[in-house]
């Protein structure tokens, strides 16, 4: 094969045609279209281009759930006006995507998770920040589908952060190692809302939440487990948006009760001496290996457009984390970013600069690398604006 340095626009499509199992991503924009992106890699230069664009996922697609199994991908909406939608469609082998079904959201979703069934993806939950709420819908999507459940939150006064606390605003669910409960880190609460999943129903019940520290803001969070097949030590590591910094809980399983969460560390996003720049916000964090990667949105910390990630290590007797490093995301505003399954690459998406990097992944150090491949996806979007790309995930 020729050397993708060397090629042509038309070369490099030719070239994409025929790997129909080239590693791919799946991207959605607010401005109201999904993206398949194709990938090829030649050493350590890669080359992203856009093999389809599909308006779909409503008025402001903003997530993507995939069921790489089976090629199935969920897009919510987090639009509150008109007539919000969840999406449900079909990825072939080639990356094209099908809609398959749509059903009426009750909007403001910004993240959704599989959970329960047979198999763990019999139902899809997503938090729905401005609602104050967390929705369930039983899969596959039709037009008939109606909500299992709708679950919505108040709070007695505003929190420290009094102009992003007014009121509960659930930012993402996602399932613990067990698949047995559903968890949503609620930003305006400062809470990690906890629920025990019954598994053919689908229906949640609330467990005793977990307190977080008074304006961290929770958003994000991500299970680590250190040794396979085991659930002793684990731990979940979970992002702060407001308090711009990863926490560490230890997580028990009582007998004959619900999963039960204990704060051990609270470790900033920044090195030691650098304070978060005004207006900066952290997004969301990923755990590979023995590894927990955060992203931080307008520090600029690389350029002007140019924000960063940080990497920890995990301590594995303990799973208490150590910041390593602070490295280019080389995206503006990085609200997503995604490491493939063989751990070597990570995909950040820049809701501003609205660009997809393709950034290379020591899996034995775990240091991120020199960006290889960038590609404007769609328009690019205003400061401070959600305008603009809104999560990229690998397809595979």
């Amino acid at each position: 094969m020729a050397s993708i340095r060397s090629c042509t626009p038309a070369i490099l499509l030719g070239l994409l045609a025929t790997l129909g199992d080239a590693a791919g991503l799946l991207v959605s924009h607010y401005n109201g279209n999904l993206y398949s992106l194709s990938f090829i890699q030649d050493g350590n230069t890669g080359q992203l281009a856009v093999k389809q664009t599909l308006k779909a996922g409503g008025g402001m697609p903003s997530w993507l759930t995939l069921d790489s199994d089976t090629g199935s991908l969920w897009v919510t909406d987090e639009s509150t006006y008109g007539s919000p939608v969840l999406t449900q469609l079909q990825v072939g082998s080639d990356g094209t995507m099908k809609v398959t079904g749509t059903s009426k959201s009750n909007g403001g979703e910004v993240h959704s998770s599989l959970y329960g069934g047979s198999n763990g993806k019999g139902f899809i939950a997503a938090a729905e920040y401005d609602p104050s709420s967390i929705s369930s819908w039983k899969l596959p999507i039709t037009g008939n589908t109606q909500a299992v459940q709708k679950l919505t939150y108040t709070m007695s006064g505003r929190g420290p952060v009094a102009s992003r606390q007014d009121k509960p605003h659930p930012h993402s669910t996602f399932t613990d190692p067990t698949g047995k409960y559903l968890l949503a880190p609620d930003l305006g609460a400062d809470l990690i809302r906890i629920f025990a999943i019954e598994a053919s129903s689908g229906k949640l019940t609330a467990c005793t939440a977990a307190k977080t520290g008074g304006g961290d803001g929770p958003r994000h969070g991500a299970f680590w487990i250190p040794r396979a097949g085991s659930i002793d030590g684990t731990m979940l590591y979970i992002v702060n948006e407001l308090g711009n910094s990863v926490s560490a809980w230890t997580v028990s399983y009582p007998s004959g009760g619900c999963l039960t969460l204990a704060k051990t560390q609270t470790v900033s996003t920044y090195p030691t001496g650098k304070s978060a720049p005004n207006g900066s916000k952290a997004a969301e964090v990923h755990v590979a290996g023995n590894f927990v990667y955060a992203v931080n949105r307008n520090d600029k910390s690389f350029g002007s457009t140019s924000d960063s990630v940080a990497t920890y290590s995990i301590t594995l007797e303990t799973g208490a984390i150590t910041f390593v490093e602070a490295t280019n995301a080389y995206t503006y505003y990085p609200r997503t970013f995604q490491i493939n399954k063989a751990g070597d690459l990570v995909a950040f998406g820049g809701q501003t600069s609205s660009t997809v990097a393709i950034v290379q992944r020591n899996t034995t150090t775990g240091r991120l690398g020199p960006q290889i491949a960038n590609l404007l996806v769609g328009t690019r979007g205003g400061a401070g604006n959600e305008d603009g790309l809104s999560a990229v995930i690998w397809n595979e």
